[in-house]
């Protein structure tokens, strides 16, 4: 089955069956839903004012999988310093229920915070890989598509990835898996 960008049948196909994963990928690279959403719709634009042709749909899924990666990347590199004062922000407490479960709440909170520091911790090659396969449900292969790597490399990578989040977590970071 040819995928031809600008066809408007191809097209919806395409952007129905690939949004919520492009989300997926974007949210736990920009860790923003409206930007997110925002480079989203940027790489289905560029898939549809590029004009091109792709043999079968998992070709046009691991094109818009590429681009997105890259934007969300480019978004983070670009913006570092008003991500970092959107993170201090972040860190101002916010109003907790009293009691058991107010307390629960906030260190469960804080533990995914932590978790969260420690994958963006992590170097950008072993980050994106365990990214691409802890939240985005991605198999092996689809990584290495992605990434444009063996699936051997994706498999290393992210045995790689986890070590060194439970290294910088601690034992308890394999309950996180």
């Amino acid at each position: 089955m040819n995928i031809k960008s600008t066809d408007r049948e191809d097209f919806k196909l395409i952007y129905d069956q690939n949004y919520e994963l492009l989300m997926q990928v974007v949210i736990h690279i920009v860790y923003d839903i409206d930007i997110a959403e925002d480079l989203t719709q940027e790489a289905f634009e560029r898939f549809y004012v590029k004009n091109m042709s792709f043999p079968s749909e998992d070709d046009a899924r691991y094109w818009l999988l590429r681009v997105a990666k890259n934007l969300a990347l480019n978004y983070v590199r670009r913006n570092k310093r008003e991500a970092e004062m959107v993170e201090k922000v972040k860190k101002i407490p916010a109003f907790h229920k009293g009691g058991k479960e107010g307390a629960e709440e906030s260190i469960r909170s804080e533990r995914i915070e932590e978790v969260r520091r420690a994958i963006e911790s992590l170097p950008e090659h072993l980050r994106l890989a365990i990214q691409l396969k802890e939240f985005s449900g991605l198999d092996y292969k689809a990584i290495g598509r992605v990434l444009g790597i063996s699936e051997t490399n994706v498999k290393v990578r992210i045995h790689r990835a986890r070590k060194k989040l439970e290294e910088i977590l601690g034992k308890e970071a394999r309950d996180v898996y």
